[in-house]
């Protein structure tokens, strides 16, 4: 028998990371660890345009997930056989700002997947907008972009602006119903303003007049309300100006945050919270259901991943040893092999051979030489890949591929750098920009940088903001460590009670840390059979002729989804 004293339960269906950059002033993990403590039934992930922070909020449920499992069956609460299921129902949607014809802003529309075909189709709208702007890292979505048929497997969050008038909000509910009703929602964010109680009476009226249920939204910016002052931070960098001169572009009050349920209950009526259930309940794709596969380009027709794999390493291992294979290099052939197929990773040694073997064939071929843990494999020497002999050397196959790590192979294969522009080119005409992408890297806040934003921010001197910074170096892990602070204290006879310089201080070291933007990783690439739009949004980098995904290699590791190192070494261009 439920309490009749406890709130409501309660999901959130609109909440931005830090991955929405220079907005959300919490990382995915913190926002998961909160929604728990708060005891939410689900947490949405919406970060505008964007689908960069899912990844590391699903993998943080899954470890708190399997540390709780592994308690519970230490105290005897589970048996060894019996699993629990995750702690957080993790929701992956976006949110985007759809505006008029002319770039007015008209109302924000929150998209939620409710299986693995909304994902897609949510990765595939980012997409197409993202790469559409030729300001990177930047969209615009035109209410006529919005295509219903593209968009049939998803759940709608409408949240229209209070700004808007009547008309226009009439409008956008007729539309909402005609193209998706039974899957569609107004959305009510009260936070405390003063006409919170007017507001919600006009959405209640244009939810009478038009059929469309309501359900409760946070907007969510933060984890917890003492971010505030960071938020504020974030919104002046982004801005370009001061704090002091951001005026109404700052958040009003701390009420963007997560929020206890008996807090919600206090502003919610009941009928808006119990949908945001309703609605969580529909939605069941899990980022674990995600399955990669390899492009099928490198198998010939006729022939299986398998064989093909065995017909080449059995060919380069003639070349190799002309006079005959040595028993114990083909009784490791066959290990190797058979690994390999058992963990399904045939195509992927192809795609690096057929690489390879491009490279080499161009009427002035590149240099090219893999490296790393791939020098452990037989295999990898058969195919050229590497060229470490193993009558030279005491290989150790599993520290490239084990049985017990279930960690997906990584052959980073260097090529002369003035000419590995070539080799990524290829990849983009034999398998299209629609399946073919650079992983990305995250640009977070160093040192440095955090303290030079947050001394913009914060309208400090320059002078003395850049001195504090250059007292880093590129490998500082720490923002003015005490003893650091102390001795600059007493250098530059800085006050340890002022108040600007411990904000400065403060902020800094909740930036650091935090993500800035994506940039393109060194060589990266992913490739896939089908549309890799529809596993991960596309972007475009900043250097012409490239895209990039909005995932980076952490990320992929995380799902077990693999990619092809495609790098530069300086020394075979000079060896050339």
């Amino acid at each position: 028998m439920s309490n009749p004293f406890s709130p409501p339960p309660y999901a959130e269906l609109h909440c931005l990371s830090s991955f929405s950059f220079l907005r959300g002033a919490s990382d995915p993990e913190l926002l998961v660890e909160r929604a728990l403590a708060l005891d939410y039934r689900a947490l949405a992930i919406t970060d505008e345009c964007s689908m960069a922070g899912v990844v590391r909020a699903h993998t943080r449920i899954k470890r708190l997930t399997a540390a709780a499992q592994e308690q519970a069956r230490a105290t005897g609460r589970l048996a060894p056989d019996q699993e629990l299921p995750a702690l957080l129902h993790l929701i992956m949607g976006s949110e985007f700002l759809v505006r008029d014809e002319a770039g007015h802003p008209l109302f924000k529309l929150v998209l939620l997947a409710r299986n693995a075909l909304g994902y897609g189709q949510i990765c595939q709208l980012i997409t197409t907008l993202r790469r559409a702007c030729a300001v990177k890292g930047r969209y615009h979505l035109s209410w006529p972009q919005l295509q219903p048929h593209q968009l049939d497997e998803c759940l709608l969050l409408l949240l229209p602006l209070r700004e808007c008038s009547e008309a226009q909000h009439q409008a956008q509910a007729d539309w909402l119903l005609r193209h998706f009703q039974g899957r569609a929602w107004l959305g009510v964010t009260l936070l405390r303003e003063l006409d919170d109680e007017l507001w919600l009476q006009r959405l209640q009226a244009l939810a009478e007049a038009s059929s469309l249920p309501l359900l409760a939204c946070g907007d969510v910016h933060m984890h917890v309300r003492s971010r505030k002052p960071l938020q504020d931070a974030l919104t002046a960098i982004r801005l370009g100006r001061p704090i002091a001169a951001c005026g109404h572009a700052l958040q009003a009050n701390a009420e963007r945050h997560l929020r206890s349920r008996i807090k919600l209950a206090q502003l919610y009526p009941p009928a808006l919270l119990a949908q945001t259930v309703v609605v969580a309940g529909q939605c069941l794709f899990n980022l674990a259901e995600l399955r990669y596969q390899y492009p099928d380009e490198v198998v010939p027709a006729g022939a299986t991943p398998a064989s093909h794999l065995r017909r080449l390493t059995y060919e380069g291992a003639a070349r190799r040893w002309p006079a005959g294979i040595p028993a114990r290099h083909r009784q490791q052939i066959e290990h190797e092999l058979a690994l390999i197929a058992e963990k399904r990773y045939e195509h992927y040694f192809l795609t690096v051979a057929d690489i390879v073997t491009h490279a080499r064939s161009l009427p002035q071929p590149i240099l090219c030489q893999g490296r790393g843990s791939a020098a452990n494999s037989v295999v990898c020497f058969c195919l050229h890949i590497s060229a470490v002999d193993p009558d030279r050397s005491q290989l150790l196959f599993e520290r490239f591929i084990s049985r017990e790590r279930d960690e997906p192979p990584d052959i980073d294969v260097d090529f002369e750098h003035e000419r590995r522009e070539e080799v990524i080119q290829y990849l983009y005409r034999k398998y299209g920009r629609e399946r073919a992408a650079l992983a990305a890297t995250v640009i977070s806040y160093r040192p440095r940088s955090a303290l030079r934003d947050i001394g913009r921010a914060l309208d400090l001197d320059q002078a003395l903001v850049e001195r504090l910074a250059r007292d880093h170096n590129g490998w500082s892990t720490e923002v003015l460590p005490p003893e650091r602070l102390q001795a600059l204290q007493a250098e530059l006879g800085l006050d340890p009670a002022d108040a600007r310089l411990q904000q400065l201080l403060s902020l800094s070291r909740q930036l650091l840390g935090m993500p800035r933007h994506l940039s393109q990783h060194v060589g990266g690439f992913v490739l896939t059979r089908g549309p890799l739009s529809q596993l991960v949004p596309i972007e475009n980098a900043a250097m012409p002729d490239r895209t990039v995904i909005e995932w980076d290699k952490d990320d992929l590791d995380s799902l077990n989804l693999m990619k092809v190192d495609v790098l530069a070494l300086g020394m075979l261009s000079a060896l050339r």
